[in-house]
């Protein structure tokens, strides 16, 4: 059991010091096939739900959003595809950050409508009160400590700034939890090794995604992090699920 000074790394023990750098190599070893990870992931339904994510935040050319683990560029490209006016993506994954900057190339953005920062959730190099809108999506359960990174949203958000999680949760019918268990804990691991050759991060991240909280105990967290009106849509059944707050 994790103790004060030790933190969980899937269903390892480690210490707290290490686990940035243990997500980080696992990260750095994915980021060319990143996508494709999610779609195996997700069986391809993360490209929906991150529709939703930005459905429900209704950007427009005013807001400024900063989207926190986003380094392949999704939500940002969808963003700013939404009517939004400008980004800043921040990831602790340089190897992230170049396959989203490539990303962007390809799609003819070249202005400033992105900004890409190499930056740790915990440790946002933006100044408070700063930005409309805080988004993350499939990270926030891969930080050392969530209730620093809550609180580091809620500190560059403005006053009646909005927060946006998408994440991984915890499945609500119990016909689906049993499939999606042997899906995650057998065939991902295999199709891991087989087409990203590292079975040990499909691994790690099928694990890192029971250890997270539960949808309610989740959105408790983000109250305790000093945020209001704090909701939740569940996606396919809670396989994901987005938690949505304001800065009051």
């Amino acid at each position: 059991m994790a103790t004060q000074n030790t933190t969980h790394f899937g269903y390892s023990t480690v210490d707290e010091d290490h686990k940035a750098g243990l997500v980080r190599q696992v990260f750095d070893s994915v980021a060319p096939k990143y996508d494709l990870m999610n779609d195996l992931m997700s069986l391809g339904i993360h490209r929906l739900w991150k529709k939703a994510l930005l459905d429900w935040l209704r950007p427009h050319g005013a807001m400024n959003l900063i989207d926190v683990g986003g380094g392949t560029g999704d939500i940002a490209f969808g963003f700013l595809k939404q009517g939004g006016a400008q980004v800043t993506v921040i990831d602790i994954n340089s190897e992230m950050l170049e396959v989203g900057q490539n990303r962007a190339i390809d799609k003819g953005i070249i202005d400033d409508s992105i900004t890409w920062i190499n930056a740790d959730a915990e440790k946002l190099p933006i100044p408070d009160n700063s930005v409309d809108a805080y988004t993350i999506s499939f990270c926030i359960r891969n930080v050392t400590h969530i209730d620093t990174a809550l609180r580091e949203a809620r500190r560059v958000l403005k006053p009646g700034g909005r927060f946006m999680c998408l994440e991984f949760s915890h499945v609500a019918l119990p016909a689906l939890e049993k499939i999606y268990d042997a899906y995650s804990f057998k065939i991902l691991p295999m199709l891991g090794s087989k087409i990203a050759g590292d079975r040990e991060a499909y691994q790690y991240l099928a694990e890192s995604i029971r250890q997270f909280p539960a949808q309610d105990a989740f959105a408790h967290m983000i109250d305790q992090a000093g945020f209001s009106q704090t909701s939740y849509l569940n996606l396919s059944g809670g396989i994901a699920a987005i938690h949505s707050a304001w800065r009051i």
